[in-house]
């Protein structure tokens, strides 16, 4: 059995989630992928994991990268590739020279659209020897049937698939160590539904 996704040996990839682009994900709650999105890189950060970005031509109509990552993981936004229209985020060599420098042959990788921007580079990481995670609940398709279509493709290419709260899980293995006290206030209050501790019964 593959050995876990762990904080030092995984970097954390996020493909195009642009202001434009996450207009298209009709998949999906958008409200919901940008919040667990955003959470994901809180929680990267603070396990120390390495994060990639990257963008497709940011001064066009897919926007710029989501302004938030400049406060979240400003070292990584400043690093960000922002791409001339390649689609296949792979085939810039300056992306995977990025991941290479990372030392990390697991990928928690992410993409709008799913059916475009992440299906390509995750089968082409898998082709070059990465095993690739693809959090679905944090990309999103215009369209159910070509989320599906793409979601059978990576699928038979080897690509993995999670969500955010389990990658979180995986990550920690442990809620009682001290990545568990980092990372269980954020799971808790910005990703999953509300908790409320049951009532006391009556004596």
């Amino acid at each position: 059995m593959p050995a876990p996704f762990r904080p030092d040996n995984t970097a954390l990839v996020l493909i195009d989630h642009q202001i434009g682009t996450m207009q298209l994900i009709k998949t999906l709650d958008v409200a919901d992928v940008k919040r667990f999105t955003l959470a994901l890189a809180k929680c990267a950060k603070l396990l120390g994991m390495p994060i990639i970005l990257t963008a497709d031509q940011e001064d066009h109509i897919q926007g710029p990268l989501l302004p938030e990552f400049q406060e979240i993981i400003p070292e990584a936004y400043a690093a960000r590739i922002n791409r001339p229209g390649i689609v296949d985020a792979w085939n810039d060599p300056r992306f995977v020279a990025a991941i290479e420098q990372t030392g990390c042959k697991n990928l928690l990788m992410a993409g709008v659209t799913t059916d475009v921007c992440l299906i390509f580079p995750a089968i082409s990481a898998v082709e070059a020897g990465y095993r690739v995670q693809a959090l679905l609940d944090i990309s999103g398709s215009p369209f159910v049937t070509s989320e599906e279509t793409a979601r059978n493709r990576m699928e038979r290419a080897g690509v993995e698939f999670t969500a955010t709260n389990t990658a979180i899980a995986e990550l920690v293995q442990d809620w009682s160590s001290p990545d568990g006290d980092l990372l269980l206030p954020i799971l808790f209050h910005e990703i999953l539904p509300p908790v409320h501790a049951p009532a006391a019964k009556a004596a």
